[in-house]
């Protein structure tokens, strides 16, 4: 069970978050959508504490933190039961596809460094990069380069699996990789929380698909609902503007 309670987060004088609550249940998969500058992405980086939350609690199975009073230890053991996928995958350059997906099983988790690099060639071998191992992320193209980052969360085996906009800096021909990569993780039964703007991948992936605005969740359903029965105002017109009637 992850839970979001009451999650508050300025800069400077805006408020970007203004007292959201989320419960996600095992398995689910909620997919954020809204226009930018809504918070979207500053509410997924204050799950594992990417961005400290001016106030609120997060809790993801036993563990559960107070954003404004807590300890080093109690972040780092959030940490361990999340993955993030980043928008511009964020790889170490000086590592090879191997390297970089078994780094978080050696320092996080603490393996042999042996049965984490088989561990990643498994891995590989799973998203369809088998023969990339030894290929450093300059040799990928982005799309490689992104299943490589969803492959380093997934090592983890993480109870909840962050994505923000994991293609929007993608050429568009490498985004059907990564979306069905991200399908069949979804098939597998991990819990996902996903801002992107493929609305396609909303409509046919998610449990749930969350609306915000103004730092607000301002509406939240199925699919169905939110694509075919839109209540809010702000929700219809959102949905005009990126084309979906």
């Amino acid at each position: 069970m992850i839970k979001l309670e009451n999650i508050h987060k300025r800069f400077g004088e805006t408020e970007v978050l203004k007292g959201i609550d989320l419960d996600i249940q095992q398995g689910e998969i909620i997919v954020i959508i809204g226009s930018s500058g809504t918070g979207k992405s500053t509410l997924l980086r204050t799950v594992n504490f990417l961005e400290q939350a001016d106030e609120g609690r997060i809790t993801i199975d036993d563990i559960s933190v107070d954003t404004q009073k807590h300890t080093k230890a109690e972040v780092l053991a959030l940490r361990r039961r999340t993955g993030f996928v980043f928008q511009n995958y964020a790889l170490f350059a000086h590592m090879n596809a191997r390297q970089n997906i078994a780094e978080g099983l050696v320092t996080v988790r603490g393996w042999k460094k042996a049965d984490a690099l088989k561990r990643a060639q498994q891995i590989l071998d799973d998203i369809g990069l088998g023969d990339k191992g030894d290929s450093y992320p300059a040799a990928l193209s982005g799309g490689q380069q992104q299943r490589v980052g969803i492959g380093r969360a997934m090592a983890l085996q993480p109870e909840l699996l962050l994505f923000d906009e994991p293609t929007s800096a993608l050429d568009p021909e490498w985004v059907g990789e990564v979306l069905s990569l991200m399908k069949k993780l979804a098939n597998q039964h991990q819990t996902m929380l996903v801002v992107t703007h493929e609305m396609q991948f909303a409509k046919e992936v998610a449990d749930r698909v969350i609306f915000m605005a103004e730092g607000n969740i301002v509406e939240q359903g199925s699919p169905q609902d939110i694509f075919d029965n839109p209540q809010d105002p702000r929700l219809k017109k959102f949905l005009n503007q990126v084309g979906i009637e």
